[in-house]
């Protein structure tokens, strides 16, 4: 089985390039899911409604998030009308929406997918890796082929995550740098792991951010109001193969499109 994932979509530019190579990437590759990270496609910073309704309808599947999904206010009472827009399952219980998704594949195969935020210079939630175990004891009685979006600051820990998971799980990728890595692999007991998959949106800003706004910030140390970046995007993700059967990964490749 085939499953496209799109890295962290960025702002007006971002979602415009999954509109425009998503029909291109089915054609090329087939998947028989689509998976993105959406935290940012609302002007660089959370999501709405209305901008997860337009990213269903251009063929994603499942939306994942991570840190930023609270910051449109209008998402939170949408988690109840959308179980496909997901949250990192480590936050505290009572945390509007939930953190996993099963769905079925268009070979009808069911698939989980399953979002975790790190801890490591992010917010101090629920530990991931407990939540983890606990999720997996009740998932694997629904789907045998789950992903996973580590949403982390430090390579460290999603390297860590990986290897925790390893043989557990059939993928799990790293989100929330927007620099994708090079260090895509098939883990020891058949997990495919990445660090980060990388970002979708404006190639010529910093983290798709405008690059003055970036610059001044760290020379002046004063806060700066982020907007994101103009001029050309590109599209960052991965495809993954798995083995139906055994739900372990075959294969793990890096995708750049420049749109």
């Amino acid at each position: 089985m085939k499953i496209l994932v799109i890295g962290d979509i960025v702002g007006r530019t971002g979602r415009q390039l999954v509109q425009r190579l998503l029909p291109e990437l089915r054609e090329k590759y087939g998947p028989a899911l689509v998976i993105a990270n959406g935290e940012n496609a609302a002007g660089g910073a959370g999501i709405t409604p209305a901008i997860a309704r337009e990213l269903f309808g251009y063929g994603i599947d499942v939306i994942t998030s991570g840190n930023h999904i609270w910051d449109k206010k209008e998402i939170i009472p949408f988690f109840d009308q959308e179980e496909r827009l997901i949250r990192p399952e480590n936050y505290p219980a009572g945390t509007p929406g939930r953190g996993w998704v099963v769905v079925r594949s268009s070979s009808g195969i069911p698939v989980a997918v399953t979002n975790f935020a790190g801890r490591t210079f992010m917010d101090n939630l629920d530990c991931p890796f407990r939540c983890a175990d606990t999720l997996l004891s009740s998932l694997q009685e629904q789907a045998r082929i789950i992903l996973v979006d580590f949403h982390g600051e430090a390579t460290s820990e999603k390297q860590a995550f990986g290897w925790y998971l390893d043989g557990r799980v059939s993928a799990v990728f790293g989100t929330h740098t927007h620099v994708q890595t090079a260090d895509e692999r098939i883990l020891s007991k058949g997990t495919a792991y990445i660090t980060d998959i990388g970002m979708t949106g404006p190639a010529e800003g910093i983290i798709g951010v405008e690059r003055e706004t970036v610059i001044k910030r760290f020379i002046t140390q004063m806060p700066q109001r982020f907007q994101p970046a103009k001029g050309p995007g590109e599209l960052n993700g991965i495809l993954l193969d798995i083995d139906e059967v055994t739900a372990t990964s075959l294969g793990i490749k890096r995708i750049t499109e420049c749109g």
